[in-house]
């Protein structure tokens, strides 16, 4: 096969007659900095999560899998002319989004109530898109009405739409399960008929934010089913690195490569209600 494209966890091929194989390593990023070591089977449970995603959400929009691949952590796809913006939807203030709103009051552009902290719920799911960065750059947010300069006004309300529809249906099961998603980040291109399609992944623990429901208390980071651990690791006096120094981050320790994998495969189960098998 070909190969077409490394990004921080993906690795993407091109086969024959066109098809495209995606494999998930078990590669980890913060902050921008891809990390050592990878997390093992962490791959493998991101693609069996979205398989399963994709299909509890076949009603809402088609996506591009045509095959699982021959690894569990590799599918067969079909090629998408990819949408020049990053899909969020948050129903809970948390990372980027918090940032934002502390310093004006608003999240890609909606303005929100006074008085909210770190994890509070909104008073309603929100769309807050954001620019696809090039690797090595910051996605930015951006307001609605830029969305649709780019992209139009049709495509812009349907990526609205979708995206919104899309954390309903998976903050309705992950709540069935005692999990609060709080947000996430989906994939949308154009298939060869001009439809628009899921791609990439959806709802794992790398585009989302899970939090377990009975330990939610806002006015404090939530403890998490994602790498929220590794970050906060980074950030510790343990690790001794200095996020504004511009040098790498330290190697992870066995500990917390652990408690990481742990946290995804956690994850995979309680959504799934199935035993991992890699």
């Amino acid at each position: 096969m070909k190969h077409v494209h490394s990004g921080k966890v993906r690795d993407l091929y091109q086969t024959d007659d066109g098809l495209l194989l995606m494999v998930a390593s078990d590669r980890i990023s913060a902050f921008d900095h891809v990390l050592e070591p990878g997390i093992p089977d962490k791959g493998a449970v991101l693609t069996q999560l979205s398989l399963w995603w994709f299909e509890q959400l076949e009603d809402i929009v088609p996506n591009h899998v045509v095959a699982r691949g021959d690894e569990a952590r590799s599918v067969l796809c079909r090629p998408l002319t990819m949408v020049p913006i990053e899909c969020v939807a948050r129903g809970y203030l948390a990372g980027g989004g918090l940032g934002e709103y502390r310093a004006g009051g608003t999240v890609s552009g909606v303005p929100l109530p006074a008085g909210l902290d770190d994890g509070s719920r909104l008073p309603e799911p929100i769309f807050t898109p954001s620019t696809k960065a090039p690797r090595g750059e910051h996605d930015e947010p951006i307001p609605y009405e830029r969305v649709v300069a780019e992209v139009g006004a049709e495509t812009a309300e349907e990526l609205r739409r979708i995206t919104l529809a899309v954390y309903a249906r998976g903050a309705r099961i992950a709540a069935e399960r005692g999990i609060i998603l709080a947000d996430t980040k989906i994939e949308l291109g154009w298939d060869a008929d001009g439809v628009l399609t899921l791609g990439d992944e959806v709802l794992t623990p790398d585009s989302s934010r899970f939090w377990p429901a009975d330990e939610w208390k806002p006015g404090r980071s939530q403890p998490s089913f994602d790498k929220q651990y590794v970050r906060d690791w980074l950030l510790s006096p343990e690790s001794r690195w200095d996020k504004s120094s511009g040098n790498p981050p330290p190697r992870l320790p066995d500990h917390v490569v652990e408690r990481t994998r742990q946290r995804y495969l956690e994850a995979y189960e309680r959504l799934t209600g199935s035993a991992f098998s890699g």
